[in-house]
């Protein structure tokens, strides 16, 4: 249940949006956008209640999903992948259900970074409050779970957030899910004693007829070892018990993927090919030495997981400095996307029957068979920017929000400048077009980007596409949204429309 109340103003609602506050998680009672001048309030959020501020900018179409928990749900198809991932883990702890609000201590401090990080800014990130926002990853969990040390191997699954852009394959609400293994080293008698230890634990795991291609040394100085915590015997032993352990992983899913391909009646290219892995060097910022795995399948080279060996200091935060182990993290829709055959990021928060009974966790996998195709409604939007002296940002890279990463997590190098606040974001175009079309957008894509030669103004255009995944948008319904979109930019960044 998400409730919003405010003091003595209301949350400016299109009317196109007002739909989502029938969700059964969203109780409205304020209709003000949180935006740079916040009036008091407070924000109720799985039943907490959490102070607003000028920080504040999570929108009421963020809050209508907040505990949908879509990777718990029965028969929904990121459940099925989480469960499959996780019966090859059947020691280690679970966790599925830690609240989505987090402290920014627990989702940028705790894992080092930097005060002028990017990930920080509010262009990037959901802010309920300047202490307090939507996790971007598991790994706002990380260091509290580690702490804890309920057991040796945990998994996180969860929702994540972040601002993000408009297409078929990013979201603002995704999923991740990271795993990891530790031994400590108190446990025995000799540093020699838990590497032995390791040793026979790997070769209890399962062998599997993988062809891998894995030509590059454990550590070398573009992926190196952390010489000050690790001996080279225990990286090497750590990075085969991973290695292994993550190559049947696959096997496991990429089979499933297999018998759904063959049970829907298309042949499966592993008939004529093995599935064969590649491990790719990495950089990661909670693991080193780092690695990516690939997977060929169905004639392709995929980006599956990220992982490596822990970053030492993050387990001393975490209080358990004798502890070393391996951890690993990925996308769930980015594999549930390749399981189902799924093409379109939106349908995971489709509530049709026709999408959700297409699935079950009792049956094998079962590719998704489309109900529907309508036409697509593309309309541009071009403007004059006003002139400014701070920056204009554009053509951002979308988050790897189905990427891999170990531990689900963010680069956490520094900012590469002191910028001042952008004058433009391309995010904030995002959000408008999310927060009036809501999923009746598929794709917002910068076409053109001109700057008169003479009066030195800068024009930019937008395509934007809506399309319906459940019905045929009329010509009035997707003007009617543009329009609304086009006021929100002349009210909101004094553009001038071409």
């Amino acid at each position: 249940m998400v409730k919003l109340t405010c003091a003595s103003s209301f949350w400016a609602l299109p009317a196109s949006i007002r739909p989502l506050f029938r969700s059964p998680h969203l109780v409205l009672s304020c209709r003000r956008y949180a935006s740079k001048d916040v009036s008091p309030g407070a924000l109720t959020i799985g039943g907490h209640s959490y102070p607003i501020d000028s920080w504040t900018n999570v929108p009421p179409n963020i809050l209508a999903q907040y505990g949908r928990k879509l990777h718990v749900q029965s028969d929904h198809p990121l459940s099925i992948t989480r469960q499959l991932i996780a019966s090859r883990f059947p020691s280690f702890r679970n966790h599925d259900s830690l609240p989505g609000v987090v402290t920014v201590e627990q989702n940028f401090d705790s894992l080092g970074f930097t005060p002028d990080h990017p990930g920080r800014n509010r262009t990037d990130t959901y802010y309920i409050n300047q202490s307090t926002l939507l996790r971007t990853h598991t790994s706002a969990h990380e260091v509290d779970v580690f702490r804890a040390n309920e057991s040796d191997g945990y998994t996180i699954s969860a929702d994540v957030y972040r601002r993000d852009a408009v297409d078929k394959s990013h979201y603002p609400i995704f999923h991740q899910m990271e795993g990891a293994l530790t031994w400590d080293r108190k446990a025995f008698a000799s540093s020699e004693a838990c590497i032995q230890q390791i040793t026979k634990d790997f070769e209890a795991l399962p062998k599997h007829p993988l062809v891998v291609e894995d030509p590059n040394p454990t550590y070398q100085p573009s992926n190196p070892l952390q010489t000050q915590y690790h001996s080279p015997e225990e990286a090497e032993i750590l990075a085969k018990h991973l290695k292994r352990s993550l190559e049947d992983m696959v096997v496991t899913i990429f089979a499933e993927a297999d018998k759904g391909l063959a049970a829907a009646g298309h042949r499966s290219k592993s008939e004529d090919e093995p599935l064969k892995v590649r491990w790719v060097e990495a950089f990661f910022p909670h693991t080193s030495p780092s690695w990516e795995l690939e997977v060929w399948w169905q004639g392709d080279w995929l980006e599956v997981l990220g992982c490596g060996v822990i970053d030492q200091p993050l387990l001393i935060r975490a209080g358990q400095p004798d502890r070393i182990g391996w951890a690993f993290g990925l996308g769930l829709e980015r594999l549930a996307m390749l399981l189902f055959g799924i093409p379109d990021i939106r349908l995971f928060w489709s509530t049709d029957k026709r999408f959700l009974s297409q699935f079950s966790e009792d049956g094998p996998i079962r590719r998704f068979q489309p109900f529907s195709k309508h036409p697509a409604a593309p309309r541009d939007v071009s403007f004059w920017l006003p002139k400014t002296d701070a920056p204009i940002i554009t053509n951002t890279p979308a988050t790897a929000s189905t990427a891999a990463s170990p531990a689900g997590g963010q680069p956490t190098e520094p900012s590469t400048s002191d910028q001042a606040p952008p004058a433009f974001h391309e995010n904030d175009l995002m959000e408008i077009a999310r927060n009036v079309a809501g999923d009746s957008v598929e794709d917002v894509t910068l076409i053109d980007d001109f700057t008169h030669p003479k009066k030195q103004r800068r024009s930019l255009c937008y395509r934007i596409t809506y399309r319906s995944l459940e019905r045929t948008l009329t010509t009035e319904e997707a003007n009617r949204m543009h329009d609304h979109i086009t006021r929100e930019l002349i009210e909101k960044y004094r553009v001038e429309i071409r």
